[in-house]
Protein backbone atom coordinates (compact mmCIF):
# COMPACT_ATOMS: atom_id res chain seq x y z
CA UNK A 1 0.00 0.00 0.00
CA UNK A 2 1.57 3.42 -0.91
CA UNK A 3 0.38 6.26 0.88
CA UNK A 4 -0.54 9.32 -1.01
CA UNK A 5 -1.28 12.51 0.31
CA UNK A 6 -4.77 14.27 -0.77
CA UNK A 7 -4.64 17.50 -2.20
CA UNK A 8 -6.74 19.23 0.32
CA UNK A 9 -3.85 18.29 2.82
CA UNK A 10 -0.68 19.93 0.76
CA UNK A 11 -0.89 23.00 2.05
CA UNK A 12 -0.73 21.53 5.49
CA UNK A 13 2.05 19.16 5.27
CA UNK A 14 4.03 22.69 3.55
CA UNK A 15 3.36 24.38 6.77
CA UNK A 16 4.64 21.22 8.31
CA UNK A 17 7.89 21.01 6.29
CA UNK A 18 8.38 24.70 7.46
CA UNK A 19 7.95 24.00 10.90
CA UNK A 20 10.72 21.20 10.43
CA UNK A 21 13.01 23.08 8.97
CA UNK A 22 12.91 26.18 12.23
CA UNK A 23 13.30 23.08 14.00
CA UNK A 24 15.97 21.96 12.52
CA UNK A 25 17.71 25.83 13.30
CA UNK A 26 17.17 25.39 17.06
CA UNK A 27 20.06 24.49 19.20
CA UNK A 28 18.31 22.65 21.86
CA UNK A 29 18.25 19.09 21.76
CA UNK A 30 14.34 19.00 22.53
CA UNK A 31 13.73 21.03 19.60
CA UNK A 32 14.53 17.64 17.38
CA UNK A 33 11.10 15.88 19.00
CA UNK A 34 8.54 14.96 16.80
CA UNK A 35 5.12 15.37 18.09
CA UNK A 36 2.76 12.88 17.19
CA UNK A 37 -0.52 15.10 17.60
CA UNK A 38 -2.88 14.82 14.59
CA UNK A 39 -3.26 18.58 14.26
CA UNK A 40 0.44 18.23 14.13
CA UNK A 41 1.34 15.32 11.98
CA UNK A 42 -0.34 15.05 8.57
CA UNK A 43 0.55 11.69 8.02
CA UNK A 44 2.53 8.58 8.58
CA UNK A 45 4.51 9.72 5.77
CA UNK A 46 5.22 13.06 6.71
CA UNK A 47 6.38 11.19 10.50
CA UNK A 48 8.86 9.03 8.37
CA UNK A 49 10.36 11.72 6.08
CA UNK A 50 10.75 13.61 9.31
CA UNK A 51 12.83 10.40 11.12
CA UNK A 52 15.07 10.04 7.62
CA UNK A 53 15.29 13.70 7.57
CA UNK A 54 16.74 14.23 11.14
CA UNK A 55 18.97 11.12 11.36
CA UNK A 56 20.56 12.05 7.48
CA UNK A 57 21.71 15.65 9.17
CA UNK A 58 22.59 13.86 12.28
CA UNK A 59 24.78 11.71 10.15
CA UNK A 60 26.18 15.05 7.90
CA UNK A 61 26.78 16.89 11.13
CA UNK A 62 28.02 14.22 13.09
CA UNK A 63 25.41 14.59 15.86
CA UNK A 64 25.80 11.36 18.38
CA UNK A 65 23.00 13.53 20.78
CA UNK A 66 20.55 14.02 17.64
CA UNK A 67 21.06 10.75 16.13
CA UNK A 68 20.50 8.85 20.01
CA UNK A 69 17.22 10.48 20.29
CA UNK A 70 15.53 8.89 17.50
CA UNK A 71 15.76 5.42 19.02
CA UNK A 72 14.22 3.68 22.46
CA UNK A 73 17.75 2.15 23.63
CA UNK A 74 15.67 0.73 26.69
CA UNK A 75 14.07 -2.01 23.74
CA UNK A 76 17.22 -4.72 22.75
CA UNK A 77 16.26 -4.21 18.92
CA UNK A 78 15.69 -0.50 19.39
CA UNK A 79 19.79 -0.24 20.62
CA UNK A 80 20.72 -2.53 18.23
CA UNK A 81 19.43 -0.50 15.36
CA UNK A 82 20.90 2.59 16.98
CA UNK A 83 24.23 1.32 17.46
CA UNK A 84 24.56 0.41 13.41
CA UNK A 85 23.58 3.32 12.54
CA UNK A 86 26.36 4.82 14.88
CA UNK A 87 28.67 2.58 13.14
CA UNK A 88 27.55 3.29 9.78
CA UNK A 89 28.01 7.12 10.62
CA UNK A 90 31.71 6.41 11.71
CA UNK A 91 32.54 4.46 8.97
CA UNK A 92 30.79 7.08 5.80
CA UNK A 93 32.98 9.67 7.78
CA UNK A 94 36.33 7.63 8.15
CA UNK A 95 35.65 7.14 4.12
CA UNK A 96 35.42 10.24 3.75
CA UNK A 97 38.51 11.17 5.20
CA UNK A 98 40.10 8.69 3.30
CA UNK A 99 38.65 10.34 0.52
CA UNK A 100 39.55 13.42 0.37
CA UNK A 101 36.15 14.55 0.01
CA UNK A 102 33.16 16.47 2.29
CA UNK A 103 29.31 15.04 2.24
CA UNK A 104 27.16 18.10 1.39
CA UNK A 105 23.63 16.79 1.50
CA UNK A 106 22.00 13.48 2.39
CA UNK A 107 18.43 12.93 1.40
CA UNK A 108 15.85 10.50 1.18
CA UNK A 109 12.49 9.12 -0.68
CA UNK A 110 10.62 6.99 0.65
CA UNK A 111 7.70 4.57 -0.19
CA UNK A 112 5.42 2.92 2.05
CA UNK A 113 4.37 -0.38 1.08
CA UNK A 114 2.75 -1.30 3.79
CA UNK A 115 1.80 -0.10 7.39
CA UNK A 116 0.58 -2.13 10.79
CA UNK A 117 -1.43 0.80 12.95
CA UNK A 118 -1.37 0.00 16.41
CA UNK A 119 -2.64 2.13 19.00
CA UNK A 120 0.57 2.77 20.21
CA UNK A 121 2.91 1.63 17.87
CA UNK A 122 3.81 1.79 13.97
CA UNK A 123 4.87 -1.30 12.25
CA UNK A 124 6.02 0.25 8.56
CA UNK A 125 7.49 -1.68 5.51
CA UNK A 126 9.38 0.77 3.54
CA UNK A 127 11.41 1.72 0.14
CA UNK A 128 14.41 3.92 0.53
CA UNK A 129 15.95 5.87 -2.08
CA UNK A 130 19.23 7.94 -0.09
CA UNK A 131 21.08 10.01 -2.25
CA UNK A 132 24.55 11.45 -1.00
CA UNK A 133 26.31 14.45 -2.12
CA UNK A 134 30.00 15.20 -1.88
CA UNK A 135 32.71 17.27 -3.19
CA UNK A 136 36.10 16.71 -2.92
CA UNK A 137 37.78 19.17 -1.12
CA UNK A 138 39.99 20.63 -3.41
CA UNK A 139 37.43 20.88 -6.02
CA UNK A 140 34.62 22.33 -3.97
CA UNK A 141 32.53 23.49 -7.04
CA UNK A 142 32.46 19.69 -8.62
CA UNK A 143 29.65 17.79 -6.75
CA UNK A 144 29.15 13.98 -6.96
CA UNK A 145 26.41 11.98 -6.17
CA UNK A 146 25.18 8.84 -5.28
CA UNK A 147 22.14 6.88 -4.16
CA UNK A 148 21.68 3.61 -2.10
CA UNK A 149 18.14 1.59 -2.08
CA UNK A 150 17.27 0.14 1.25
CA UNK A 151 14.04 -1.94 2.37
CA UNK A 152 13.44 -1.31 5.74
CA UNK A 153 11.12 -2.76 7.90
CA UNK A 154 10.59 -0.54 10.55
CA UNK A 155 8.75 -0.50 14.32
CA UNK A 156 8.00 3.03 15.87
CA UNK A 157 6.78 2.78 19.46
CA UNK A 158 5.32 6.75 21.03
CA UNK A 159 6.64 7.93 23.98
CA UNK A 160 4.66 10.71 25.20
CA UNK A 161 4.66 13.69 22.19
CA UNK A 162 7.51 11.73 20.24
CA UNK A 163 7.66 8.61 18.05
CA UNK A 164 10.62 6.38 18.91
CA UNK A 165 12.41 3.65 16.62
CA UNK A 166 12.49 0.53 18.22
CA UNK A 167 13.37 -1.63 15.31
CA UNK A 168 14.89 -1.10 12.12
CA UNK A 169 15.90 -3.86 9.89
CA UNK A 170 17.35 -3.57 6.21
CA UNK A 171 20.31 -5.00 3.96
CA UNK A 172 22.71 -2.61 4.49
CA UNK A 173 25.51 -1.86 2.18
CA UNK A 174 27.90 -1.08 4.71
CA UNK A 175 26.64 -4.08 6.93
CA UNK A 176 29.60 -5.82 5.34
CA UNK A 177 32.12 -2.95 5.42
CA UNK A 178 32.06 -1.71 8.84
CA UNK A 179 35.35 -3.62 10.63
CA UNK A 180 36.88 -0.11 10.99
CA UNK A 181 40.25 -1.37 10.87
CA UNK A 182 43.19 1.55 11.51
CA UNK A 183 44.14 1.52 7.79
CA UNK A 184 46.97 4.21 7.40
CA UNK A 185 44.97 6.49 4.87
CA UNK A 186 47.30 9.61 4.10
CA UNK A 187 49.45 8.15 1.20
CA UNK A 188 45.81 6.69 -0.43
CA UNK A 189 44.13 10.60 0.11
CA UNK A 190 47.04 11.75 -1.54
CA UNK A 191 46.96 9.37 -4.52
CA UNK A 192 42.92 9.53 -5.21
CA UNK A 193 42.97 13.48 -4.84
CA UNK A 194 46.04 13.96 -7.38
CA UNK A 195 43.45 12.26 -10.16
CA UNK A 196 41.63 13.87 -12.88
CA UNK A 197 37.99 13.58 -14.28
CA UNK A 198 38.06 10.71 -16.79
CA UNK A 199 35.97 10.94 -20.01
CA UNK A 200 34.21 7.62 -20.51
CA UNK A 201 32.05 9.01 -23.29
CA UNK A 202 33.70 7.22 -25.94
CA UNK A 203 33.89 3.22 -24.62
CA UNK A 204 32.41 1.06 -27.27
CA UNK A 205 28.31 1.01 -27.75
CA UNK A 206 27.57 -2.35 -26.43
CA UNK A 207 29.52 -1.06 -22.94
CA UNK A 208 27.17 1.75 -22.91
CA UNK A 209 23.93 -0.24 -23.67
CA UNK A 210 25.01 -2.66 -20.87
CA UNK A 211 24.91 0.61 -18.51
CA UNK A 212 21.92 2.09 -19.69
CA UNK A 213 20.25 -1.43 -18.70
CA UNK A 214 22.26 -1.36 -14.98
CA UNK A 215 20.64 2.39 -14.21
CA UNK A 216 17.27 1.51 -15.03
CA UNK A 217 17.10 -1.63 -13.85
CA UNK A 218 19.19 -0.92 -10.02
CA UNK A 219 15.80 -1.11 -8.22
CA UNK A 220 14.93 1.42 -5.02
CA UNK A 221 18.43 2.84 -6.22
CA UNK A 222 17.00 3.77 -9.41
CA UNK A 223 15.69 7.25 -11.15
CA UNK A 224 12.17 7.52 -9.32
CA UNK A 225 10.89 7.16 -12.92
CA UNK A 226 11.46 3.74 -12.74
CA UNK A 227 9.64 2.83 -9.53
CA UNK A 228 12.61 1.52 -8.01
CA UNK A 229 11.95 -2.01 -9.35
CA UNK A 230 14.06 -4.87 -10.42
CA UNK A 231 13.04 -6.14 -14.48
CA UNK A 232 9.87 -8.49 -13.95
CA UNK A 233 11.50 -10.53 -16.47
CA UNK A 234 13.51 -12.42 -14.11
CA UNK A 235 13.02 -13.89 -10.31
CA UNK A 236 13.97 -11.60 -7.21
CA UNK A 237 17.07 -13.72 -5.54
CA UNK A 238 17.28 -11.74 -2.84
CA UNK A 239 15.45 -13.83 -0.58
CA UNK A 240 17.30 -16.96 -1.35
CA UNK A 241 21.15 -15.40 -0.85
CA UNK A 242 21.40 -12.47 -3.21
CA UNK A 243 20.57 -11.02 -6.46
CA UNK A 244 23.88 -9.14 -7.57
CA UNK A 245 25.29 -12.25 -9.58
CA UNK A 246 21.52 -12.16 -11.44
CA UNK A 247 21.69 -8.61 -11.97
CA UNK A 248 25.19 -8.27 -13.41
CA UNK A 249 24.23 -11.05 -16.00
CA UNK A 250 20.86 -9.48 -16.69
CA UNK A 251 23.46 -6.51 -17.82
CA UNK A 252 25.57 -8.36 -19.86
CA UNK A 253 22.70 -10.47 -21.57
CA UNK A 254 20.18 -7.80 -21.89
CA UNK A 255 22.58 -4.48 -22.36
CA UNK A 256 26.09 -5.87 -23.39
CA UNK A 257 25.19 -8.18 -25.77
CA UNK A 258 26.51 -11.62 -24.46
CA UNK A 259 25.21 -14.61 -25.75
CA UNK A 260 23.67 -17.10 -23.22
CA UNK A 261 25.43 -20.32 -23.05
CA UNK A 262 25.12 -23.82 -21.64
CA UNK A 263 26.87 -22.66 -18.09
CA UNK A 264 25.75 -19.65 -17.99
CA UNK A 265 21.83 -19.61 -18.90
CA UNK A 266 18.04 -18.23 -17.66
CA UNK A 267 15.11 -19.95 -18.66
CA UNK A 268 12.36 -19.93 -15.62
CA UNK A 269 15.98 -19.85 -13.27
CA UNK A 270 19.27 -18.89 -13.53
CA UNK A 271 22.16 -21.57 -13.93
CA UNK A 272 24.08 -21.63 -10.73
CA UNK A 273 26.82 -19.44 -13.05
CA UNK A 274 24.43 -16.71 -13.40
CA UNK A 275 23.22 -16.58 -10.43
CA UNK A 276 25.61 -17.28 -7.66
CA UNK A 277 28.50 -14.92 -6.97
CA UNK A 278 31.35 -17.08 -6.70
CA UNK A 279 30.34 -19.15 -9.94
CA UNK A 280 30.16 -15.75 -12.26
CA UNK A 281 33.10 -15.15 -11.40
CA UNK A 282 34.76 -18.19 -12.50
CA UNK A 283 33.06 -18.47 -15.34
CA UNK A 284 33.62 -15.04 -16.89
CA UNK A 285 37.29 -15.70 -16.03
CA UNK A 286 37.80 -18.96 -16.93
CA UNK A 287 35.47 -18.54 -20.12
CA UNK A 288 37.77 -15.86 -21.79
CA UNK A 289 34.78 -13.44 -21.56
CA UNK A 290 36.83 -11.59 -19.00
CA UNK A 291 40.15 -11.08 -17.37
CA UNK A 292 41.59 -10.03 -13.98
CA UNK A 293 43.45 -6.77 -13.66
CA UNK A 294 44.21 -7.12 -10.07
CA UNK A 295 43.45 -8.74 -6.70
CA UNK A 296 43.99 -8.07 -3.17
CA UNK A 297 43.15 -6.25 -0.27
CA UNK A 298 42.19 -2.37 -1.00
CA UNK A 299 45.65 -1.34 -0.26
CA UNK A 300 46.44 -3.80 -2.58
CA UNK A 301 44.54 -3.04 -5.53
CA UNK A 302 42.94 1.09 -4.94
CA UNK A 303 45.56 2.60 -7.70
CA UNK A 304 44.81 -0.15 -10.51
CA UNK A 305 40.51 0.96 -10.00
CA UNK A 306 40.56 3.34 -12.40
CA UNK A 307 41.69 1.12 -15.04
CA UNK A 308 38.00 0.12 -14.73
CA UNK A 309 35.23 1.16 -17.70
CA UNK A 310 31.96 0.85 -17.74
CA UNK A 311 30.64 -2.55 -17.83
CA UNK A 312 33.30 -4.18 -15.84
CA UNK A 313 32.98 -5.73 -12.79
CA UNK A 314 34.15 -6.05 -9.07
CA UNK A 315 33.73 -8.85 -7.08
CA UNK A 316 34.05 -9.26 -3.46
CA UNK A 317 35.98 -11.64 -1.10
CA UNK A 318 35.29 -12.52 2.12
CA UNK A 319 36.89 -16.15 3.33
CA UNK A 320 38.30 -17.16 0.31
CA UNK A 321 34.47 -16.93 -1.36
CA UNK A 322 33.16 -14.35 -3.17
CA UNK A 323 30.20 -12.56 -1.49
CA UNK A 324 28.83 -10.06 -3.73
CA UNK A 325 28.93 -8.64 -7.09
CA UNK A 326 29.29 -4.63 -8.18
CA UNK A 327 29.24 -3.54 -11.87
CA UNK A 328 30.81 -0.29 -12.83
CA UNK A 329 28.79 2.24 -14.21
CA UNK A 330 30.69 5.38 -14.46
CA UNK A 331 33.64 7.61 -12.50
CA UNK A 332 33.24 11.14 -10.76
CA UNK A 333 35.03 13.87 -11.05
CA UNK A 334 38.50 12.35 -9.52
CA UNK A 335 38.08 9.15 -12.10
CA UNK A 336 37.34 6.76 -9.31
CA UNK A 337 35.28 3.98 -10.38
CA UNK A 338 31.18 4.33 -9.73
CA UNK A 339 29.39 0.85 -9.21
CA UNK A 340 25.85 -0.65 -9.51
CA UNK A 341 24.41 -3.32 -7.51
CA UNK A 342 21.52 -5.65 -6.40
CA UNK A 343 21.03 -6.76 -2.73
CA UNK A 344 21.22 -3.50 -1.58
CA UNK A 345 21.38 -1.85 -4.43
CA UNK A 346 23.31 1.22 -5.64
CA UNK A 347 23.49 3.53 -8.73
CA UNK A 348 26.88 5.13 -8.86
CA UNK A 349 28.31 4.14 -5.40
CA UNK A 350 31.83 4.48 -5.11
CA UNK A 351 33.11 0.57 -5.73
CA UNK A 352 35.39 0.29 -2.47
CA UNK A 353 32.50 -0.35 0.07
CA UNK A 354 34.87 -2.21 2.44
CA UNK A 355 37.92 -1.05 2.25
CA UNK A 356 38.53 -0.35 5.82
CA UNK A 357 38.24 -4.18 6.73
CA UNK A 358 41.77 -6.11 6.06
CA UNK A 359 39.58 -9.36 5.40
CA UNK A 360 38.22 -8.38 2.33
CA UNK A 361 39.64 -8.82 -0.84
CA UNK A 362 38.78 -6.86 -4.16
CA UNK A 363 38.73 -8.67 -7.92
CA UNK A 364 38.81 -5.72 -10.63
CA UNK A 365 37.78 -7.76 -13.56
CA UNK A 366 37.70 -6.56 -17.07
CA UNK A 367 34.81 -7.97 -19.16
CA UNK A 368 35.80 -8.31 -23.35
CA UNK A 369 33.14 -6.70 -24.82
Amino acid sequence: MIIILKKSRIFLTIVIVAIILLIFIGMSINKYKIVTTSAQIDSVETLIIDIFDIRNLALLEKDLDVLEYLYNKNKKYGLWAYEHELKKMKYLHMWSEKQGIQFIDVDTKIKIKNIQDKELSLQISIIASTEYKYVYIDEPNKVNMFRIGTYHLLNLEREEDKWLITRDWYTDPFADSLNLDQIKSKEVKKYITSQNFRDLTNVNERRKKAIEYADKFCGAAADEEYDYKYNEKYKNYNHLGGDCANFASQMLYEGGGFKKTYSWNYVKDGSKAWVNAQAFKSYMVYSGRASVIARGTYQQVYKMSNKLLPGDFVAYEKKGKITHISVISGADSKGYSLVNSHNTDRYRVPWDLGWSDKNIKFWLVRVHY
